[in-house]
């Protein structure tokens, strides 16, 4: 999920939006509830297109209850197309989720015999983003010529969200998935053509080959990051200990400190815009035994001191450079001169600071203070909140 929940409704960039939803006849229409609803959460308003084929997979009462809205299943004098997206039509986009191979094809060449391709030429000619989520066996989706139509498609302008291709599908994008790249829609481009690495969630020291070293972070502030980088443009890596969850984002995974710092190493080396070192990372290594510690009797471990990653990075590289400083027992202008300290010393661009004792580690929320050479500012709530205000301040500062 993204974005901050107030009771069911989320704040997200899709508030306000009036979409479109055109239903076709894959199977994966019958997901299309749960999505009208997700967008609804979201604050946006939905009207239900169907075609005659979908009809025959879900009722379009179920779509009408979804909704909230009268589901179009036919175009009459109303001129349902051009009310909605024609040249001063009140929609904001068109999603056509699932779309199968048959009506895909027929938009890339312009062919309009179904409410649903009605409403795509009309949304294409006057200027309305269109988005498509196609959904189809695996052998369809690789017919090239239905590649040839996604490459004439995109050459439109129109947002091809990619379906999940496993078990001989090309399965409809998840809910999440589909809702992101209709939030990119709508965000600023403030980092289109920008390439965006980040380091993300705890680093995990072995102490054998079944114990380890860690901290409590659950990664939840890097995963915003990406998120809104992704949102406003950007091609991200994320670097974390644990799987990624977003196709659209590519993940690689590091876990302990040296590993951490060669992957960064080598992942900037191919040219990077942006360096945003929100892991937790551990001050500390262990030599690690090869096999079990055995537990009968007492066991000393010493503990060394580790590499900065953002130190080394900023040795090598003349990048951009956002890090992170977690305290604990701190009043306001004690952390405050422990961001600055930390700004100064590493030559960053940015530094966000935290006393983890107020929040706690893995929460959801948070209360920081972003600070620059410019200013110092608070923000407290939701880490989707605090991550969109990060990147504001960056943009306003350095873009």
């Amino acid at each position: 999920m993204t974005g901050e929940r107030l009771g069911d409704v989320t704040v997200s960039n899709l508030n306000g939006k009036k979409i479109v939803l055109g239903i076709t006849g894959s199977i994966a229409a019958v997901r299309c509830v749960d999505l009208a609803r997700e967008l609804r959460k979201h604050g946006a308003e939905v009207i239900a297109v169907m075609t005659e084929e979908a009809m025959r997979i879900i009722h379009p009462n179920a779509m009408e209850f979804a909704t909230g809205n009268p589901v179009i299943t036919e175009l009459t004098g109303k001129i349902e197309h051009v009310s909605l997206l024609g040249l001063n039509g009140e929609a904001d986009m068109l999603l056509i989720a699932p779309s199968t191979a048959n009506t895909l094809s027929k938009i890339a060449c312009g062919i309009d015999d179904t409410p649903v391709t009605t409403m795509a030429t009309t949304a294409i000619g006057s200027g309305i983003p269109v988005s498509i989520a196609p959904a189809m066996h695996e052998g369809m989706f690789n017919h090239p010529k239905i590649k040839e139509h996604i490459r004439s498609l995109e050459m439109l302008g129109i947002q091809i969200i990619p379906p999940e291709v496993k078990e001989g599908k090309a399965k409809l994008a998840s809910t999440n998935t589909i809702v992101c790249y209709l939030e990119r829609i709508f965000t600023g481009k403030e980092l289109k053509g920008k390439k965006v690495l980040i380091t993300s969630g705890p680093s995990i020291e072995r102490i054998d080959p079944i114990r380890f070293i860690t901290n409590r972070s659950a990664g939840i502030m890097g995963t915003e990051l990406a998120l809104e980088c992704w949102r406003r443009g950007a091609d991200v890596t994320v670097i974390q200990a644990f799987e990624g969850a977003y196709p659209f984002i590519n993940y690689i995974r590091a876990e302990d400190v040296r590993t951490i710092l060669d992957t960064v190493m080598k992942e900037l080396d191919k040219g990077y815009d942006l360096f945003i070192s929100a892991a937790a990372i551990s001050d500390f290594t262990v030599d690690a035994a090869n096999t079990k510690i055995k537990t009968n009797r007492n066991v000393s471990i010493t503990l060394k001191e580790a590499p900065k990653v953002i130190r080394e990075v900023r040795k090598a590289f003349d990048i951009h450079i956002i890090g992170f400083k977690a305290e604990t027992g701190v009043n306001d202008e004690e952390l405050i001169k422990i961001a600055k300290e930390k700004l100064q010393c590493d030559s960053l661009q940015m530094v966000v600071a935290n006393d983890v004792l107020e929040k706690g580690m893995g929460t959801k929320d948070d209360r920081v203070v972003i600070v620059t050479e410019r200013k110092e500012e608070w923000i407290e709530g939701e880490k989707s909140l605090i991550a969109r205000r990060i990147l504001d301040r960056y943009a306003e500062e350095f873009l």
